[in-house]
């Protein structure tokens, strides 16, 4: 069986001021492209559909037109909702839609009811783990402190033991939606810490024969076994040294046999440049990027006039404009956000602590900022949910 693994669609992003929709139908296009010239047998989507829980009505549109040109050419596909899907919203219609072939899994306590695919050597039994909030799904998989590893952790027993119950020889696929140890975050993915900790052992997937991931943008080998597609699309300036792509695996009889990354098409390519504006004008190593989307840094000491007005006129297609004055760290005229620049939210708010005491915190208070900052996140995702 030949598998096409594909992930992070985020229908209805744009990139900075980009409308992308244009790019991500063209990247659909190129799925099915793919599915036809390479005999695909089956497609997963390991979730991040959408780029927010109520898309707009284009991004739904293009969401059913992929629906309906993966049905026609029967190809039958398994779909997960990430965190930035809504779950109850992706999975409307879940059960006529897989009529089609289109399987939608977005309930975590279906997790160990898999699609059953047959190929000539038997069954390919597809398991699709949404995005498990912890919080919200602690009590589902009956786990007392709630956390990314003992949730998916929990599920992987599910799977496990549906898998043992079945005919020697089935092969199992599992699509995950998570931040595995290991993998290569960018700037563009929402932060899923839970109490200090975003990533989980790739460990929890043992007993499978190939994890499709997703949640990372960036294609990677976390092992053999345990992959991710990353995003078709780039939407930050931090991916700019990505290749964007999906993964081709091969399933044999006794499972995994082989993976061969499929390039995507790209609108334009990004390009990260720094320097002094008068240099970034005049410098001829930097003629390739005239036409790339572009992400500029000035390190002036004073800031220049005009600077978009005139990085534009060199490299049109300018769409981020930082400036980074080459200072000395304690010059008082560094930025707030130079200073705060790779701290995360905890960091931060030991720092705030630091500065108005004088003194940090100790582990108990450590522990009551952790609390009340997943305690934020995770309303603002029910909130996002329930709208």
């Amino acid at each position: 069986m030949r598998l096409l693994h594909t992930s992070d669609w985020h229908l209805g992003r744009a990139f900075h001021r980009v409308n992308m929709l244009g790019a991500q139908a063209e990247f659909i296009g190129h799925l099915m492209a793919t599915v036809r010239e390479r005999a695909v047998d089956a497609v997963v989507v390991s979730g991040d559909v959408y780029d927010r829980a109520v898309p707009p009505l284009a991004a739904v549109e293009l969401f059913d037109d992929a629906l309906h040109r993966l049905a026609d050419q029967g190809i039958p596909t398994v779909m997960i909702s990430g965190n930035h899907d809504s779950a109850r919203r992706l999975g409307v219609g879940a059960g006529l839609i897989g009529r089609a072939g289109i399987h939608l899994r977005t309930d975590p306590g279906a997790c160990a009811t898999p699609v059953l695919i047959p190929d000539a050597t038997g069954d390919v039994a597809f398991y699709g783990l949404p995005y498990l909030e912890p919080a919200l799904v602690k009590d589902e998989f009956g786990v007392s402190k709630p956390g990314h590893e003992a949730v998916l952790a929990a599920a992987m027993d599910r799977v496990r033991a549906d898998l043992a119950e079945r005919p020697a020889g089935t092969r199992a696929v599992v699509l995950a939606h998570a931040f595995v140890t290991g993998g290569e975050a960018s700037d563009s993915e929402r932060d899923i810490t839970v109490g200090g900790v975003a990533a989980v052992p790739s460990g929890v997937f043992d007993g499978v024969d190939y994890v499709a991931l997703g949640h990372l943008h960036g294609s990677q080998v976390i092992s053999e076994r345990v992959r991710y597609s990353g995003s078709p699309l780039p939407y930050s300036f931090s991916e700019a040294d990505h290749r964007k792509s999906m993964w081709l695996v091969d399933l044999d009889a006794h499972g995994f046999a082989a993976a061969e990354r499929v390039g995507c098409p790209v609108p334009r390519p990004l390009a990260r440049i720094r320097g002094a504006l008068a240099d970034l004008l005049a410098r001829p190593d930097l003629t390739a990027h005239e036409e790339s989307w572009v992400e500029a840094t000035l390190t002036d000491p004073v800031r220049p006039d005009d600077p978009m007005a005139r990085l534009t006129e060199r490299f049109p297609h300018t769409l981020s404009l930082a400036f980074d004055p080459q200072r000395a760290p304690e010059d008082p005229d560094v930025s707030y956000a130079q200073r705060l620049k790779g701290r995360d939210d905890h960091q931060i708010a030991e720092d705030f602590v630091t500065h108005v005491r004088g003194a940090g915190p100790d582990e108990r208070e450590r522990a009551v900022l952790r609390e009340a900052l997943d305690a934020v996140r995770i309303d603002d995702t029910r909130r996002e949910v329930a709208r």
